[in-house]
């Protein structure tokens, strides 16, 4: 329809796009708005999933043929899952050509730790605790993404979670408000950049609003059920931290909150997230997540659920198709108010302005641009950096790390040593099966060893798919004894073992968070025959690890590290690179200790009162400690505190005071470390954890160099909300703890008038 693109033609003059300010784009939407039927504006809050091969035939019949015609009608605002510039470019060319206002579509994508070109899962990249890193990571990200046509990401998520069994720990920075709110702010960052209309920065998401990471027992889609004190000072910190990024929209929850559904709960989306904090992006639903709430018992059906949605705050409807089935009605009805529809529209069309599609609907559909930047050189070297970068050294006793490059007789034991899928992770996006550098690659590039591959034990039965379930396999141990002869001649024996990349993530929840299958066995039993061993955990969660830590001298946790990943772990096997990793979760000794965290609060016993009484907070068959702590992690060098110092002993309302601390670097390498500072808040108008994270640094010193660090505390890392969502700092005696993880000892303490 040649209308629809003369309309845009007279909406806006060549250029005008990039020059607008807020109120000009606010009065360009209104104008826009005005001449919308009814129809048309529900259209703008219906998103598809991609529906059929769009460069192929059209639908005839049948679901995908009422889409089809739902998209030539105006009546579909997003589509999602539809990549390649020649697919993005046949999708819009329908919405701006045959329609009759013209307007383009949004291009959403879960580009989660990158397109066709991975970075490590998120949980390793959080491991970093480096912002800079992680902000390049979703900016590469964001490149290549854009020049496939994608110009809307449903990531970062930002869930915090204590409860490794939850698959999706993968998905976020851990279980620390503070740290999980930088990581946000610097993904978000990376995503959208400083200028939305250029067209390497794509739109970033905020999810899952709210407490999802918080599902009980650990089980995905499961009851939420935590008081406002945990809500506002533990799960929306890090929407709070996206939001000061500028983050363009919002995802809601799968779970309920406080007896409600997430996507239908006005409490979190029109008081909190569009009252309170006046959020002017855009709030989308997650996938089919309107028509969730019959199932939660909410809903009657599905038009009441369209109904309690867009009441609530829900401004768009991934994929359930309520909204476009329903909303005319329930506007005609008088259930909706035809203002709250407009009020949704204008969030939808701002990010459309925003973005420059009413400019250039095909911004995102160079095909040469997309063959420039898709696995670049550029890409490549950024997804390596993060990937060394996660990586966390457990234990190394007698310096068996790192290995030397030649001279040593070398087992290599695991399937997942030569696993070029698995280090992928979930969430893969367009990346190509088997295409990560395994570890044998890695090691077989960067040194000269004899290398004596023995896979041992099948791991995993079959193939798995992002909507499959993975087999383990408990009965076969074909490979066994081969495995165990290679170690018998071995110098050093390196053993990858761990999860497959689809064993966390979504709906990827366990029980036994052991090493799955034979794996355990596989261990012990090369054990002992040669105890010279280098474990290397791929995992996308914290595993329990109680045997392997008592036994094996060497523990390095590589997580799932993407496309580079051998690169990236040969590199820190061989000392090329000084692992500089640090937890963002803590890891059990077993399940039974779930959910554990260390910003956990005070009990009445806390400790045993020293007569030997039984009466006091304790398990009978485990300690109340992790196996490692939050914040932990080694280097080849070692590192020392000292003179911890206060710059005064008051901080008066309005000021700020000094916290310093000399750091020596003790060992023969240089390396990097994160000095953590946390506090304790001793008595309060409600209880506080026992310390919270609220300052880090990274400093890298040489050996034998010795620097001061100096970190600023202010009335604003004091406060904290209370269980009616209020900000507030209360004067009194405050505890610091400066050290290398969440248990540090040193401490200094100082009084807030």
């Amino acid at each position: 329809m040649r209308h629809g693109i003369l309309f845009l033609f007279l909406l806006l003059s060549p250029g005008l796009a990039r020059a607008f300010q807020p109120t000009q784009v606010d009065k360009k939407v209104d104008s826009l708005l005005s001449l919308m039927t009814l129809e048309e504006k529900v259209g703008q809050m219906n998103q598809y999933n991609g529906f059929w091969e769009v460069t192929g035939p059209a639908p005839k019949d049948g679901d995908a043929a009422k889409k089809y015609n739902h998209l030539r009608k105006g009546l579909v605002g997003s589509m999602l899952n539809v990549t390649g510039t020649e697919n993005v470019r046949a999708v819009q060319k329908i919405a701006v050509e045959e329609t009759r206002l013209g307007i383009p579509l949004l291009i959403g994508y879960d580009v989660i730790h990158g397109f066709k070109t991975l970075s490590p899962v998120p949980l390793a990249e959080a491991a970093s605790w480096d912002l800079e890193a992680i902000r390049k990571s979703a900016e590469v990200a964001a490149l290549e993404a854009s020049a496939a046509g994608i110009n809307w990401t449903f990531a970062p998520m930002v869930d915090i979670s204590r409860d490794a069994r939850w698959g999706r720990v993968m998905e976020g920075a851990g279980e620390d408000p503070y740290l999980g709110s930088q990581i946000a702010f610097a993904r978000v960052k990376g995503f959208q950049g400083s200028d939305l209309t250029l067209p390497h920065t794509i739109l970033a998401t905020a999810k899952h609003f709210a407490g999802y990471g918080f599902s009980e027992s650990g089980r995905d889609y499961n009851t939420v059920d935590v008081g406002t004190t945990t809500l506002y000072n533990d799960i929306l910190p890090p929407f709070q931290a996206a939001l000061e990024a500028d983050v363009k929209t919002f995802m809601n929850s799968f779970n309920i909150l406080n007896g409600i559904p997430a996507t239908g709960n006005s409490f979190l989306q029109r008081e909190i997230l569009k009252g309170k904090w006046d959020f002017d992006g855009l709030m989308v639903s997650d996938w089919g997540s309107i028509g969730e709430m019959v199932a939660h018992g909410f809903a009657a059906d599905g038009k009441h659920a369209a109904q309690l949605a867009l009441n609530a705050g829900s401004d768009m409807d991934m994929e359930s198709a309520l909204y476009v089935e329903h909303l005319v009605a329930l506007v005609k009805e008088g259930k909706v108010k035809e203002s709250d529809v407009n009020d949704a529209v204008r969030r939808i069309l701002k990010l459309k302005f925003v973005l420059g599609l009413f400019e250039d609907p095909y911004r995102y559909c160079d095909p040469t641009r997309e063959a420039e930047i898709t696995g670049s050189k550029a890409i490549r070297e950024a997804v390596l950096d993060m990937a060394q970068k996660s990586i966390v050294l457990l234990k190394n006793e007698n310096s068996l790390l790192p290995l030397p490059k030649s001279g040593k007789k070398i087992a290599l034991i695991g399937k997942l040593a030569t696993d070029k899928d698995s280090p992928l992770g979930s969430w893969r996006a367009m990346v190509a099966p088997n295409s990560a550098v395994s570890v044998l690659e890695g090691l077989q590039a960067l040194g000269t060893h004899s290398i004596k591959v023995a896979q041992g034990p099948v791991i995993f039965e079959g193939s798995a798919n992002f909507a499959t379930e993975v087999k383990v396999n408990v009965t076969d141990k074909s490979g066994m004894e081969e495995a165990i002869l290679a170690a018998k001649g071995a110098e050093v024996v390196v053993m990858v073992l761990g999860e497959h990349g689809f064993q966390s993530g979504e709906a990827r929840s366990r029980t036994d968070l052991g090493l799955p299958g034979l794996q355990q066995e596989l261990l012990e039993k090369v054990y002992a025959v040669n105890p010279n061993i280098v474990l290397v955990l791929m995992n996308g969660r914290p595993l329990t690890l109680e045997w392997a830590d008592k036994h094996i001298p060497a523990i390095v946790e590589a997580w799932q590290l993407g496309s580079e990943s051998g690169t990236a772990i040969a590199r820190v096997l061989y000392g090329d690179y000084n692992p500089s990793g640090r937890l963002p979760m803590t890891f059990p000794r077993n399940v039974g200790q779930l959910p554990l965290y260390y910003n956990y609060k005070p009990t009445g016993r806390p400790n045993d009162p020293g007569q030997n009484l039984v009466f006091w907070s304790h398990y009978m068959d485990s300690p109340n400690s992790p196996l490692y702590p939050f914040g932990y992690g080694l280097s080849y060098t070692t590192f020392t505190y000292s003179n911890l110092q206060i710059s005064q002993p008051t901080l008066q309302k309005g000021g700020s005071i000094e916290v310093q601390v000399v750091l020596k670097n003790t060992g023969k390498r240089t390396g990097k470390e994160t000095v953590q500072l946390y506090i304790q808040d001793p008595v309060a108008s409600i209880s506080r954890p026992v310390r919270e994270l609220k300052s880090f640094q990274q400093v890298e010193l040489k050996s034998g160099e010795s620097k001061t660090v100096t970190i600023t505390l202010t009335e604003k890392d004091l406060g904290f909300f209370s269980p009616e969502g209020a900000w507030v700092v209360e004067p009194g005696l405050f505890k610091v703890f400066v050290g290398g993880d969440s248990g540090a000892s040193m401490k200094v303490e100082f009084q807030y008038e």
